[in-house]
């Protein structure tokens, strides 16, 4: 299909951008890579009036470490993350990830900052973010990644706010990302994420809800000693995971128990 008619106009940095998103009011859209945003355009599932493309803005595409800290600009893409030395060597969790994105078009064009700004309950990184407790930066503020993804494509973001990096804390640790999906390229049906840090694992799951989520339950019986089998157990406690045509609520339970567990034991 053709996407409903819009205007455009091309950013070369933070302020401009944001400027424009301010004059497109709230049917403006910022666009990096696409690769989420131009499908539901031609489906006329999103019909923005007015399209800021960002991709010139060169200020947001870097990868820093700050001390404990990883920085990451939001116009890092994907294939980026994945071969960053730095990100192998600070968060490789991170990288793990990346590499899991989509085909090579997806990793190729899209972006670390448009993943977030989408918030789609299947993708990746979100789940790193609440799992780790980093921070999203805007040109204006800073916000815990726990409180920035409020339901299924929504976010704490005003319109005319930009997503400009993510903060995580580092960790070199034990680590595992497994998603269960049904073509190579597909998004997850569900996905486990496991990160050892000096406090115990950290656990996060995807598209086990509206948002990424922690499994809480799951960190607790671990650090009390319980085996990854009895611990995995807990992985779905209190979560509502979405039935569709790919898999059945119950199915997502049953998928975030054993991937938790694989993963688990495959970091260890």
């Amino acid at each position: 299909m053709i996407p409903a008619a819009f205007e455009y106009s091309r950013a070369t940095s933070v302020k401009q951008a944001v400027a424009q998103l301010g004059a497109a009011g709230p049917e403006g859209k910022v666009i990096a890579g696409g690769q989420s945003l131009l499908p539901l355009m031609r489906l006329r599932l999103s019909q923005p009036t007015y399209l800021v493309d960002v991709n010139g803005v060169r200020e947001l595409d870097y990868i820093h470490p700050d001390g404990q800290f990883l920085r990451v600009g939001a116009m890092s893409r994907h294939v980026t993350l994945a071969r960053s030395e730095v990100v192998r060597a600070q968060l490789p969790l991170l990288a793990e990830m990346a590499s899991q994105v989509g085909d090579a078009q997806v990793r190729t064009r899209g972006t670390l900052g448009g993943v977030f700004a989408h918030a789609d309950a299947a993708g990746d990184y979100p789940t790193l973010a609440v799992m780790l407790d980093a921070t999203v930066v805007t040109d204006r503020r800073r916000i815990p990644a726990r409180e920035f993804f409020q339901h299924l494509f929504t976010t704490a973001l005003e319109s005319d706010e930009l997503v400009c990096e993510v903060v995580f804390p580092i960790a070199r640790g034990p680590h595992r990302y497994l998603k269960f999906r049904r073509r190579l390229y597909d998004w997850a049906i569900v996905g486990a994420a496991v990160q050892q840090l000096d406090s115990g694992w950290r656990v996060g799951l995807t598209h086990m809800g509206p948002t990424p989520v922690r499994a809480t339950g799951v960190e607790e019986r671990l650090s009390a000693g319980a085996a990854p089998p009895e611990a995995c157990a807990a992985a779905a406690d209190g979560l509502e995971p979405p039935s569709d045509v790919r898999a059945s609520a119950a199915y997502r339970r049953h998928l975030a128990q054993v991937l938790t567990r694989r993963a688990l034991e495959q970091a260890a």
